[in-house]
């Protein structure tokens, strides 16, 4: 990812919030930020400005921005907030708020992506709570919410749609103990007369037809979310707010549907 160089206002917010959250200390910049070493650390008088001369020192130095993402993600990666989750919650979304005007976002994976620039300041805010608590006013299931929750934070929709899918392969493969995935998976674990997993009794044929039913509705998403999220560049294929909105409501009833199946005794 090519990134330009920081303005002086964005260096200044990054520093404040790291020195405000100490987060760093002279340690880390000598260790994380090439050249830091360099600097001579008793000219400056706090913590704030030492990071700030630092930042812009390395960034000069390589003529782009990417040695000041690179520290951040050094600084916020999630070990070493082990036991202290709210934490590091808290500083990425502070961390956010200044880079999403160039048009960055880091993830709960302390990874640095692009995303669409925000203009102001309270859309730099929405972006990490608008559809998250639209998702909520739905009720979606829980397991949605943890799939892509760092690309709700993004608000990056495509990557949502991936993350959310994954979930319900990983819970059809929790639950039977098949290795396999998509449309495969599902067969697997769902179809014929004898499935390995079943939403309902299975007594009845009108329950049957729903057993099949919702194994089609599953293969159907795989094919149309999974499979084209994972070989489609992502500037040829648009996802829309409306359209992530209902494919993690379709996740979330997969889900609720998965949490009450159970092990077909005819099943192999």
């Amino acid at each position: 990812m090519n990134v330009t160089e920081f303005d002086s206002d964005t260096l200044d917010g990054l520093s404040r919030i790291l020195s405000a959250h100490d987060v760093t200390d002279r340690g880390d910049l000598s260790r994380m930020l090439p050249g830091a070493d360099r600097i001579d650390h008793g000219s400056y008088r706090t913590i704030k400005q030492l990071i700030k001369i630092a930042l812009r020192a390395a960034q000069a130095n390589s003529g782009s921005g990417r040695p000041v993402l690179t520290f951040l993600e050094a600084v916020v990666r999630p070990v070493r907030f082990a036991g202290r989750q709210p934490r590091h919650a808290t500083l990425l979304r502070e961390l956010n708020q200044v880079l999403a005007f160039s048009g960055l976002v880091v993830g709960d994976d302390g990874k640095v992506r692009p995303v669409i620039p925000a203009r102001t300041l309270p859309e730099a805010q929405e972006r990490a709570n608008r559809l998250r608590a639209r998702l909520h006013d739905r009720s979606v299931h829980p397991d949605v919410l943890l799939a892509c929750r760092s690309e709700l934070v993004e608000h990056n929709y495509f990557h949502a749609v991936l993350e959310a899918t994954k979930s319900v392969a990983e819970k059809l493969r929790a639950k039977t103990g098949l290795t396999s995935d998509g449309s495969h998976l599902v067969s697997e674990a769902l179809c014929g007369s004898n499935p390995r997993l079943a939403i309902n009794s299975l007594a009845t044929e009108p329950e049957h037809s729903e057993q099949s039913g919702f194994a089609n509705l599953l293969k159907g998403m795989f094919g149309m979310f999974r499979n084209t999220t994972a070989h489609a560049p992502k500037v040829t294929w648009a996802i829309d707010e409306i359209d992530a909105l209902d494919l993690l409501t379709l996740v979330s009833l997969a889900h609720r549907r998965l949490d009450a199946a159970v092990p077909h005794s005819s099943g192999s």
